[in-house]
This record gives C-alpha cells, structure tokens and sequence, in this order.
C-alpha cells in the first residue's frame, strides 16, 4: 500500500532541498557582483573623462567625473534591477525605465529609480583600476 505525504512533510523536503540547492550557488562575490577583490576592472584610459564603462559581466560602472577621479557603482538599476546601459553626458543612464544616475556619485537624477546605485570601493594602481 502506497502513503501520500502530508503537504508539510513535502513542504519540509522542499525546503531543505532548496537550501541545499542554493548553498552552491552565488558568483562569490559577496556583494552582488561578479566581480572579486583585486580583479583589474579596466585601464584608466579607457574610461572617458566626463563619461564611463560598463562592466556588464561584473554587474559595475566606472566613471571618470573629471580628469583623474575615477568612480565605480553597481551596474544594477535600483528600480528592477535591469543592468545599466551606459554613461554620457554625466550620467549612468538605465535603458529598460529611462531612470538615470549622476556619473560623479551614483545618486539619482531621474526615476523611475528613487535609490542611488551602490557605490563599490576601488582603487587606481598606475594605469589600472582594480576592485578594493
């Protein structure tokens, strides 16, 4: 004769079996992104001054507001989450709502979006800029 389990013993299986799914999961990162500490994110020059890049695949933005200040935040749009489509004219501009940033600090400038993007700490070693 063959038992059906009760919805909280399947409820209880399932629970554990995602967790333990999920324990395996993550890029490692920590934070988010698919970035790690110390990795080189890019070469000073090639982010544009008054401009930025962004790294799709670490889920960050670099900007360079002025001449030698370079800035990184999380690519991630704070309004749902769709990854940031560039960086001109000052700001880190989101295609999938229309929410943009401000390049030098990461704050909005207009929604959809009503929180800044996360700021990430770097640092500029030479020609390099790596992930604090």
């Amino acid at each position: 004769m063959t038992q059906n389990p009760s919805r909280r013993t399947v409820l209880r299986c399932t629970g554990a079996g995602a967790v333990a799914l999920c324990a395996g999961c993550g890029d490692g990162g920590g934070d988010g992104s698919g970035a790690s500490s110390g990795q080189e994110l890019a070469a000073t020059g090639d982010i544009p001054i008054a401009g930025g890049k962004v790294l799709a695949e670490e889920k960050i933005v670099v900007t360079q507001p002025t001449k030698g200040e370079f800035k990184a935040f999380s690519a991630v749009c704070t309004h749902q989450g769709c990854i940031v489509s560039d960086v001109r004219d000052g700001t880190i501009d989101c295609a999938c709502h229309g929410s943009r940033f401000a390049a030098a600090d990461g704050s909005v400038v207009r929604g959809p979006a009503t929180k800044p993007l996360p700021e990430k700490r770097i640092t500029v070693e030479g020609n390099s800029v790596r992930l604090a």
